[in-house]
């Protein structure tokens, strides 16, 4: 891999080790440490991620218009003051302010990120964002172990080492990204891909595989709200549930070349391996729903995580392979936009099915919209308008 997938790769590592000091924790603190329902906890998390997908659209757009390392810029330097702040001050209404401000902020860098992984390493292809994806579970897996150690602590140096190693970032990025302004990484464009530009047959697709990629995170992000304040109700602890995205990081890491192996074999198409991928989400929620103890709550994260290297390398490398020539940062800013959207919305209707009806509800109504993801999936590409050959399997980094 070049020099400048590299430093990608270093950045996203360290900005996500950062920011998972504190996103699994954001539910517990809300509701916990601040005394506020999980409706309430909802609807600041929402607003995070509202702010997220603003970012996202904002943020891929401006690559398009004036080049990743700007962009990139842009973001960290609205985050890194908004975690300050945070660091600062984390009572109530300065919680939701801050947290609100830095959900802008990092939703700016993401598709950035993703873009000018797409053109540093042209020949590498999927290879190039299945880095980019096991850098960020890495950080995950990082980010989650020290986040619940130092929570047990106190919440107060959380914001600390979030800021700190956002700061790191934020140096990578200065330094490191000077010049990886992020190219096309289409050198021409086509007849029959002037054609689906013009018949919007292509946006259409994206569209409605990214509905899907929306209603999995919508289940997805319960884990990291509902779920997690529900394991504290039943006697898990903080260290124990911090631990369950550790695995899960490490999972994606060293778990790579067994899931590539399988999809190999089983997986066919891009659209055989992303249905399996739901599927296995419905499975690990099954699981989860009858969960009473640390076990059944760590083989659920182990069946979501199979499912989740399925599903999540998949959309935005389909993103790149569809978009048109100098629309890549546009393509990735809707995929990372979708994703947000979920945690948005994730948060606050499962806080209400929770608060309203109880968990056992919250895991049906979460079946049934991994089903309908599993249905948009299986027609999002029939209105292409030209014959070009579905994209291939995304497999795991080689």
């Amino acid at each position: 891999m070049p020099r400048a997938l590299w430093l990608l790769i270093i950045g996203m590592a360290v900005n996500v080790t950062a920011s998972s000091f504190l996103w699994p924790l954001n539910a517990i603190y809300i509701h916990e440490h601040l005394g506020k329902s999980l409706s309430v906890a909802g609807l600041i998390l929402m607003a995070n991620a509202l702010a997220s997908v603003a970012g996202n659209l904002v943020g891929g757009g401006l690559f398009d218009r004036i080049g990743g390392y700007k962009t990139i810029l842009i973001g960290t330097a609205i985050t890194l003051l908004s975690l300050v702040g945070l660091t600062v001050n984390h009572d109530y209404l300065y919680y939701i302010v801050f947290l609100t401000i830095s959900g802008f902020g990092t939703g700016i860098i993401f598709p950035a990120i993703y873009a000018m992984a797409g053109s540093a390493w042209k020949e590498g292809g999927r290879r190039a964002f299945n880095a980019i994806y096991v850098a960020q579970n890495l950080g995950v897996a990082v980010g989650s172990a020290l986040g619940g150690w130092v929570a047990s602590f106190s919440f107060d140096y959380i914001f600390t080492a979030n800021a700190g190693l956002f700061f790191v970032f934020f140096l990578i990025a200065v330094f490191g990204y000077k010049g990886m302004n992020g190219q096309s990484s289409k050198q021409t464009v086509s007849f029959n891909e002037q054609r689906t530009v013009k018949n919007n047959s292509k946006i259409y697709a994206l569209f409605l595989l990214c509905f899907g990629y929306f209603l999995c995170w919508i289940g997805y992000v319960q884990w990291q709200s509902t779920i997690s304040a529900y394991t504290q109700e039943i006697g898990i602890s903080l260290k124990q549930y911090s631990l369950l995205w550790t695995i899960n990081g490490a999972l994606i890491v060293a778990g790579q070349p067994l899931v590539n192996i399988l999809i190999k074999l089983i997986a066919k198409t891009m659209k055989i391996q992303l249905i399996l991928g739901m599927a296995i989400f419905i499975i690990s929620f099954s699981v989860a729903a009858n969960a009473s103890a640390f076990a059944g709550f760590l083989t659920a994260m182990v069946i979501l995580t199979i499912g989740e290297m399925f599903v999540w390398p998949a959309v935005p490398s389909a993103a790149n392979e569809l978009s048109p020539k100098g629309k890549e940062g546009f393509y990735q800013g809707v995929v990372n936009s979708t994703a947000t959207g979920g945690r948005m919305i994730g948060p606050l209707l499962g806080g209400f099915l929770v608060d309203s009806y109880g968990m056992g509800m919250m895991f049906i109504v979460l079946s049934v919209l991994f089903v309908a993801a599993i249905g948009t999936t299986l027609i999002y590409d029939r209105w292409m308008k030209t014959d070009a050959a579905e994209p291939k399997v995304v497999s795991a980094v080689k």
